[in-house]
């Protein structure tokens, strides 16, 4: 019951944030909005597992827990707040989506990494056809839509910018709790962030009175469920079942986003995104399986 909870919890949570930032930044201004929602779940959870013994960290590991909130949370989070302010969210969830295949060419390219499966190289191939479906401009081979060229290769980059943080926090010296080493990138990454909100004037956009109720119950949920829960959740995931099960939010994500955006903020879901969400989730799927296979970890 406790596997299939946290399951649920990754899957319908993680899958929901990206209605939550839309419905955020609405009236939040984005880094600023990302940077207080990090800093808030951050330091509730380094005050909690503080409280029950865990040691203090080194600065070698805050220097290192910066480097990796500056890769996931600046530059992964960050994107994709700033991107929402002109792509709808469940696009912006199909393309943070490409997450894995960047993962796969990052570890291809760095000094000593590995070649890609067969199976992972049309993985890559279909994940990026994909995206080319979803970002064709308007009128072209039929589309009926266009999404933000900009905000479109923000979040492109901001998926590769993530995938860089994920392949540095495995080798980066961590805090022997995963829990600590979490609410270090958390504190870190959320500081970045509200520096950043600080040098893009936002500090002068924002309005605590003009905030809507909708705008705060977002925030509070991106707190609460989203990094608290979410992340708990996913680190107990580590710890009591195979990564591979647990990387199956990579491809459960995308579909939540896209559903929720439709059902609640009346976000398109025409055959297009349609097309464009089956290319790019079977991309993601074969590019799991295969480094599943090569593995030898089971479904």
């Amino acid at each position: 019951m406790r596997l299939l909870t946290a399951f649920a919890a990754v899957y319908l949570i993680w899958g929901s944030t990206y209605l939550a930032i839309r419905f955020a930044i609405e009236t939040i201004p984005p880094f600023l909005m990302a940077g207080f929602r990090f800093l808030l779940a951050g330091a509730v959870m380094y005050w909690l597992v503080r409280l029950r013994g865990a040691s203090r960290p080194t600065v070698r590991q805050w220097l290192w827990a910066a480097v990796v909130g500056a890769l996931l949370l600046l530059g992964g989070n960050g994107g994709v707040v700033w991107a929402e302010q002109t792509v709808p969210s469940g696009q912006a969830a199909l393309l943070v989506a490409t997450e894995p295949l960047w993962i796969v060419l990052i570890d291809w390219v760095r000094p000593g990494g590995e070649r890609p499966l067969r199976g992972e190289v049309v993985g890559l191939a279909l994940g990026f056809a994909g995206v080319a479906v979803l970002i064709t401009p308007a009128g072209l081979f039929g589309a009926a839509f266009e999404v933000d060229l900009v905000g479109a290769t923000v979040l492109v980059f901001a998926a590769l910018a993530w995938a860089a943080g994920s392949v540095v926090s495995r080798q980066a010296p961590a805090h022997e709790s995963s829990f600590v080493a979490t609410a270090m990138m958390m504190l870190t990454g959320g500081v970045l962030l509200v520096v950043a909100g600080t040098f893009t004037g936002e500090w002068a956009r924002l309005d605590v009175a003009a905030i809507t109720l909708r705008s705060w119950f977002a925030l509070a949920y991106l707190v609460v469920f989203g990094a608290l829960i979410g992340f708990t959740a996913y680190l107990w995931l580590l710890k009591n079942t195979t990564l591979a099960r647990a990387s199956t939010y990579a491809y459960v994500n995308p579909i939540v986003a896209v559903i929720l955006g439709w059902m609640l903020a009346a976000e398109p879901l025409n055959s297009r995104v349609m097309v464009a969400a089956g290319i790019i989730v079977s991309g993601v799927v074969i590019v799991v399986r295969s480094h599943r296979q090569e593995m030898g970890s089971g479904v």
